[in-house]
């Protein structure tokens, strides 16, 4: 009672707010809602305290002002909500993808609590010099400049002992004090208002927002530890390790805890920069494929990428290496999900539209009972627009609506876990078409679909698919015995002590049979594992 409570006292300040900048003309949209918040929707902007018009602000305008001003976790929100067009509309949803998420900055004594109270040491024990004022402030966290001195070992042959001093220049993240507790708050406010849209709005429910709402706190829970940051950092460091088109900054794991997370400073000129980028001599049209081919790694051959590749996010060195930072907001996907997606995207990039929509009946994206050629003459729809014309006639946002269109005429249910791809799929483009406004996402995208496709769908690809799942059957083989032997323990050990009646007309099972019914299937699932074996050699 006490949440729901503290719920409508938050949502009555949230109202105020969305009222105060005229932005509650989304409630038009919804069907069957209470009668008291129709009378709401009439009233509270005629008494919104400070209440004023924005005549000249499109409807997408105004909430992302609004959103804005609500803070961190509505920021959060209506970048999450930017790429379901289906929602909100085209229009809608391209003025929150603009909303950038930047706040006024915390005070410097407030970083240095949190620093020396998370690193156990003080500011200067740390560092050389700690620059006061931040080169940057988010919803979550700002970032300071600052210099480190480490002593490593150096022996001679004077000196065995010997050591050098090596000075760094880092960047230093620190979260914003007691903002687990204010996400938290307004996560559980979005669960509940999520509920209550999927009982009034029950053409809502394929959307899946609780799912979607899920998703969202799982990944801020992950950002407000800055341990797991600099881990997904380090681990896309390693994945790019042989790639000299791609780098990640160096984390300092000496000067990291769960609040504050040190790396390497970026020395390079911001992507968004691009006459400083053609001053230096960079080749624009390379930049720009070179963000999708990064991207296409990211997401095919590692299943881990960076969910975040907006231009402020994006550096090219003096040789023309890219540099990501800010790795907070990470996707993965599982090898089956990228083997769909690669074949997906390759059927569309062939214009193999029947194979494209086999693809999604076979994953189970749209409901067997549903039309293969009605879903194929859909996805032509879709694709034609797509191939041999270059990106700044498409708008990718309107293929998008018109693709969540002919998914909700196919009662396909919204999957959470392709949601961040959608997003950084869209913004990669957008960071390619600003260096080049010709380029062509899909057919720079081809040759990388189709390596990628080859070495992971060919013959031999399949063969060792083959062999590892006959080598995780066999390993699970005396696992199965194990159990059995136990379980079937158990079931003597009651046998003992009292006494089974069993129904006119019915058997039990007895344990010998029991026993040897899990014997058989562990002997059957080995013997299996080795033909699978035998035969991928």
């Amino acid at each position: 009672m006490i949440k729901i409570l503290n719920n409508c006292l938050r949502l009555l300040f949230i109202a105020r707010t969305l009222a105060r900048h005229d932005a509650l003309f989304f409630l038009d949209d919804f069907e069957n809602l209470p009668f008291y918040v129709r009378i709401g929707r009439k009233l509270l902007p005629l008494f919104a305290i400070g209440g004023d018009r924005y005549p000249d602000l499109r409807d997408g305008e105004r909430l992302a002002n609004a959103l804005q001003e609500l803070g961190p976790s509505f920021i959060k929100l209506g970048q999450a909500l930017s790429v379901r067009s289906d929602l909100l509309g085209e229009e809608l949803s391209q003025d929150l993808g603009n909303l950038r998420d930047r706040l006024p900055p915390f005070s410097f004594d407030m970083a240095r609590e949190t620093i020396e109270h998370e690193l156990e040491a003080t500011l200067e024990d740390l560092f050389v010099s700690f620059d006061e004022e931040p080169i940057a402030a988010a919803s979550i966290a700002q970032v300071h400049f600052a210099t480190t001195r480490d002593f490593f070992s150096a022996p001679t042959e004077d000196d065995p002992n010997a050591t050098e001093e090596v000075e760094r220049q880092v960047a230093v993240k620190i979260l914003r004090p007691d903002i687990e507790q204010a996400f938290e708050t307004d996560i559980q406010l979005f669960f509940w208002l999520a509920r209550l849209a999927d009982k009034y709005q029950p053409g809502m429910r394929r959307l899946r927002l609780l799912k979607i709402v899920e998703t969202m706190a799982d990944s801020v829970e992950l950002e407000m530890d800055l341990r797991m940051e600099a881990a997904a950092a380090s681990e896309m460091a390693e994945n790019f390790a042989e790639d000299d088109g791609f780098g990640v900054p160096e984390i300092d794991w000496q000067r990291t805890g769960q609040r504050v997370m040190t790396q390497s400073r970026v020395e390079g000129i911001a992507i968004s920069n691009k006459e400083a980028l053609i001053a230096a001599g960079h080749d624009l049209d390379e930049l720009a494929a070179n963000v999708i081919r990064v991207f296409l790694h990211q997401v095919l051959r590692d299943g881990f990428f960076h969910a975040d590749l907006h231009h402020g996010n994006l550096f090219v060195t003096d040789n023309g290496k890219l540099i990501a930072v800010d790795f907070g907001i990470m996707g993965r996907m599982s090898r089956q999900t990228r083997l769909f997606m690669a074949e997906m995207l390759f059927a569309f990039l062939t214009g193999d539209y029947r194979r494209a929509a086999e693809i999604h009946f076979e994953a189970g994206y749209v409901p067997p009972h549903k039309s293969l050629n009605s879903f194929a003459q859909a996805c032509r729809s879709i694709g034609e627009p797509i191939l041999g014309r270059p990106v700044d006639e498409i708008s990718i946002a309107r293929l998008l609506v018109q693709l969540f269109q002919i998914t909700e005429t196919f009662e396909m249910e919204t999957q959470p876990q392709l949601l961040l791809l959608q997003k950084t799929m869209v913004t990669a483009e957008g960071v390619a078409q600003s260096l080049n406004a010709r380029i062509n996402f899909w057919e720079v995208a081809q040759p990388t679909v189709e390596h990628w496709m080859r070495e992971n769908m060919g013959p031999e690809a399949q063969t060792a698919y083959i062999v590892n799942e006959g080598i995780e059957i066999l390993k699970k083989v005396p696992q199965i015995v194990v159990k059995a032997e136990k379980v079937l323990a158990e079931l003597e050990a009651q046998n003992a002590h009292q006494d089974h009646e069993t129904s006119p007309g019915q058997e039990e099972m007895s344990p010998a049979r029991l026993r040897n019914l899990y014997l058989g299937t562990g002997v059957v699932l080995g013997a299996l594992a080795a033909y699978l074996l035998l035969l991928a050699i």
